[in-house]
């Protein structure tokens, strides 16, 4: 018995030592695998549960930010060009990015009042802007997302129901190829109230100032091409003595509830007034013999609300005073006032107060600056006076027009023989149009930072804000 145990012993050390080779061969692996898996940490159902748990909630933060977000299309159909803008809003208001920036913006010219005679080309223009617009919305959030088109001065400016056909052509080509979500009233021309009232609230809104009181607020200059606006906001006490107002005409004051504050915003459009339309109210108010605003050399005519103006400098040359003299009689400065006080062509200017004393001056105003080169067009703001316009407009009233090009470089042809007319304007606006010092420090605004982004300091914003959260 212990000899067969032996010899079965002995046979199979025996196949161990001959076959030695193979079997290293597959046990080093087999140790290594079991080596790793005995190193890497287990998996417990605690563990499984905590990771389902993270999984299920960063799928729910996904769908809600994105459930959260509304956002707007706004057109700015102005008078020199159409504007869109697309902005996005979480559930607090604020502003979010839009890939990079914190909105899309797009522009191009001429505006829809460039197509006075033909609607269909006018709705057609806005084609391109549209796409682009729309390209930035998600899909499943376009039925949701308003679109609005807010026309300004140039509309309004045009005779007979050009205007209203214009406007029915552009609705017509929302509702044919946009996927947004059209309002009943949203494609309109904007009164001058309503424009006002937006850009007070979109710079308002970008500095932070909504929910504060009336005095910590900023007062704002808006000079389009067809009107220029002023909104500021007042005390309940000013508010109370402002003039009644004939039927068909905008209220001077409007009562806003933003962020939990009740404002009393005194704002009024001038109509008529915009740089490019005042162009037009100061060749009238000179006459046939030449205008000194004009710069000398300069022999044309000047297009308008589908009108012409010749437009070339008197025999005596441009002179900067008596472009002055001429801007102030097309301004109407010493119109009979029936109010306490007026700005100019007797309308009341509000009362003056704590939301003034701080105003923000956009568009032309702006852009002549920069272009006059007392300010840089890179720079989103700048703090200046209004008797930097005196300055400038010295300087170009004394320029002739040979010599304008190579001085003023970044100034369109059709706009160079209007330097001088349009910095006196400017000047002579802010000085006897809305009373205001030479010396007081105002702020020239473009864009205006908000969260370490720049946004447009214009109207459009103002409209998305009220179109989000109607």
């Amino acid at each position: 018995m212990m000899k067969r145990s032996m010899a079965r012993h002995k046979s199979i050390s025996d196949k161990i030592h001959k076959y030695r080779g193979v079997l290293l061969l597959i046990s080093i692996p087999i140790l290594l695998i079991t080596f790793v898996l005995y190193l890497m940490p287990g998996k417990s159902a605690s563990d499984a549960a905590v990771l389902d748990e993270i999984e299920i909630n960063s799928r729910k933060v996904g769908a809600n930010s994105r459930e959260n977000r509304n956002y707007a299309v706004i057109f700015d159909a102005g008078s020199s060009g159409s504007r869109v803008h697309v902005y996005c809003f979480d559930q607090n208001l604020d502003l979010v990015p839009i890939g990079s920036e914190l909105e899309l913006f797009e522009q191009l010219k001429p505006g829809l009042s460039y197509y006075a005679n033909d609607p269909q080309a006018a709705a057609n223009s806005l084609l391109s802007l549209l796409k682009k617009a729309e390209s930035v919305v998600p899909i499943d959030l376009r039925s949701k997302t308003p679109v609005r088109v807010g026309a300004t001065a140039g509309l309004r400016a045009l005779e007979g129901d050009a205007s209203d056909r214009i406007l029915k052509a552009v609705s017509e080509l929302l509702k044919d190829k946009s996927n947004l979500k059209s309002e009943a009233n949203g494609v309109r021309i904007l009164d001058g109230s309503q424009e006002g009232s937006y850009e007070w609230v979109t710079i308002n809104y970008l500095l932070g100032n909504l929910g504060r009181t009336y005095g910590e607020t900023v007062g704002i200059v808006d000079l389009g091409g067809g009107s220029v606006q002023m909104a500021y906001a007042i005390s309940e006490n000013s508010a109370s003595k402002a003039p009644s107002v004939q039927a068909g005409e905008d209220n001077y004051v409007n009562e806003m509830l933003l962020k939990g504050s009740k404002y009393h915003l005194y704002v009024h459009s001038y109509l008529h007034y915009g740089l490019l339309a005042a162009r037009a109210e100061i060749l009238k108010a000179s006459g046939d013999s030449g205008n000194p605003c004009i710069l000398e050399g300069f022999d044309g005519t000047y297009k308008y609300g589908g009108e012409e103006y010749k437009a070339s400098a008197p025999s005596s040359g441009t002179s900067m005073e008596e472009c002055r003299s001429v801007t102030l009689k097309a301004l109407k400065v010493n119109d009979s006032c029936t109010h306490m006080k007026c700005t100019f062509g007797g309308i009341w200017n509000g009362g003056g107060g704590d939301g003034q004393k701080n105003l923000f001056v956009a568009s032309f105003f702006f852009d002549r600056a920069a272009q006059a080169g007392f300010i840089k067009a890179t720079d989103p703001v700048a703090t200046v006076q209004p008797h930097s316009f005196a300055v400038a407009a010295k300087r170009a009233c004394e320029t002739k027009y040979a010599n304008a090009r190579a001085t003023y470089t970044d100034v369109d042809e059709s706009n160079l023989a209007y330097i001088c007319m349009d910095l006196v304007y400017e000047y002579t606006l802010l000085i006897d149009g809305f009373g205001l010092d030479p010396y007081q420090d105002i702020t020239l605004v473009k864009q205006v930072k908000y969260r370490n982004s720049l946004v447009e300091a214009a109207w459009p914003l103002g409209s998305a804000i009220e179109a989000v959260s109607s």
